[in-house]
């Protein structure tokens, strides 16, 4: 298989993916059912190549009944509706691994030692899948099947304005959830964008690796990358990264830095604060100054800048500081995280410690620790070379930094791995107050399926 028409081939089916008739009307919801029979499938085409979608409506109230009818939206809601807050995926992971073992994948199920801050938290475990027949995969699609907090349910709306004499257009509906977008939506992507190849091409060396802990340090991702599946030579050529990217390939994502700025002070009553010395108080200037300096010029003591990436930014995102309004505050700290734009993370560093120094005068009771060892990581480029896509980049980080990719490529000592970055949705529905996306935008780009 031609490395580039195979990629194509993939991403353009999560894109666009199709279902055959036995997959909807038979007894099976999904495709590639282990009770399907090939000889009967008649195969459909893309959703949004069809005219009769515009006219396809449906009592408001019956919402479900529509996404009962897509095998790809009915999966993507019933791995929605499976809270899987980082540290707590073993639901949707379970899920997932008897949805592809009953499609003949062979499953190995990578339990990671690391377990959850709750004594009572279920294994956490990666899912590595593939063909049984076929033998470890050459070409590896990949997600997370963590989220971030808080949980919210899944369900279905209609936009204002949107229905007309008690109907409603199907491309109308608006899907919300925890991790409709990041990144279950890639997930089904991947799982029916192989599922359907497969279809076309049975001996296909296609896998899947799903990881846990991608929202919180890649703990998943690492604990991949160091295990014995990730082989030297690396018996894969390509790996597919599934994230939101809005069906645009991906040049390259910005780096990351995560530190702690902590402040110790002198406990006192707010009536007679000079008997004390208040930790908010000396952490103030600091963070005032790190507040700024991405706007500030590199040689007065700035955060560099790309062409490619454009600034290095830096969020204060968690602040915390003293027990009462009438008690001098005896602690405080500050957690942030920088998106970089270079690839000198020491350069960072030094930038971070001098603007604290500098700001404070050199107080000794306001330190700075960078997390995770200290260990940020640059920002990591991807190929691009498959003709048909735009191209862009994005300012958060995946896991592909976590991902150490021996030499070699495709059980061979000589060439390299080629790393992609695609997927549906737009990064910012994670956050946003809707925390969703239209049905419509949603079949279009992670798997248009005629039902």
């Amino acid at each position: 298989m031609k490395v580039p028409s195979v990629v194509s081939s993939l991403l353009l089916l999560a894109g666009t993916t199709t279902v055959t008739a036995a997959s909807v009307l038979g007894k099976s919801p999904h495709p590639a059912s282990p009770h399907s029979q090939p000889q009967q499938l008649q195969q459909q085409q893309p959703l949004q190549a069809t005219s009769e979608d515009a006219g396809s409506f449906a009592d408001k109230h019956d919402l479900n009944r529509i996404i009962d009818q897509s095998p790809l939206l009915s999966f993507h809601r019933d791995i929605v509706k499976i809270e899987s807050i980082s540290e707590n995926e073993a639901d949707v992971g379970d899920f997932i691994i008897q949805f592809l073992q009953e499609r003949d994948f062979k499953v190995e199920k990578q339990v990671i030692e690391e377990t959850g801050s709750n004594n009572e938290s279920k294994p956490r475990f990666n899912i590595y899948a593939y063909p049984a027949s076929n033998g470890p995969p050459k070409i590896l699609l990949t997600s997370h099947i963590d989220t971030v907090p808080p949980f919210i349910p899944y369900s279905l709306d209609l936009p204002t304005g949107s229905a007309s004499a008690g109907k409603v257009r199907r491309e109308d509906i608006l899907i919300s959830g925890r991790g409709s977008v990041d990144a279950k939506a890639s997930v089904a992507a991947q799982v029916f964008a192989v599922l359907e190849y497969l279809e076309k091409d049975p001996d296909a060396s296609l896998g899947l690796l799903f990881v846990v802990g991608e929202e919180r340090s890649g703990t998943g991702m690492k604990y991949f990358s160091q295990s014995p599946l990730n082989t030297s030579p690396p018996t894969f050529h390509t790996v597919i990264f599934g994230e939101p990217t809005d069906l645009a390939l991906v040049s390259g994502h910005k780096g990351a830095l995560v530190f702690k700025v902590t402040a110790k002070g002198q406990a006192a009553h707010s009536g007679y604060p000079w008997l004390g010395r208040s930790a908010v108080s000396a952490i103030l200037p600091a963070l005032a100054r790190l507040d700024q300096l991405e706007d500030i010029p590199v040689e007065d003591g700035g955060l560099p800048s790309s062409e490619k990436f454009g600034k290095t930014t830096l969020n204060i995102g968690h602040v915390v500081g003293g027990v009462a309004p009438n008690v001098v505050p005896a602690s405080a700290y500050a957690e942030a995280i920088m998106r970089l734009a270079v690839g000198d993370v020491d350069l960072i560093k030094e930038i971070i410690l001098k603007a604290v120094h500098d700001s404070t005068g050199g107080n000794e009771d306001v330190t700075v620790e960078f997390i995770n060892n200290g260990t940020g990581y640059p920002p990591v480029d991807f190929d691009t070379d498959v003709d048909g896509f735009n191209v862009t980049t994005v300012n958060y980080a995946t896991d592909a930094f976590h991902l150490h990719l021996h030499e070699g490529s495709g059980g061979s000592r000589h060439g390299r791995v080629r790393r992609y970055l695609y997927g549906p949705g737009n990064i910012l529905s994670r956050t946003a107050t809707t925390r969703g996306c239209l049905c419509g935008r949603l079949r279009r780009q992670f798997g248009g399926t005629r039902s």
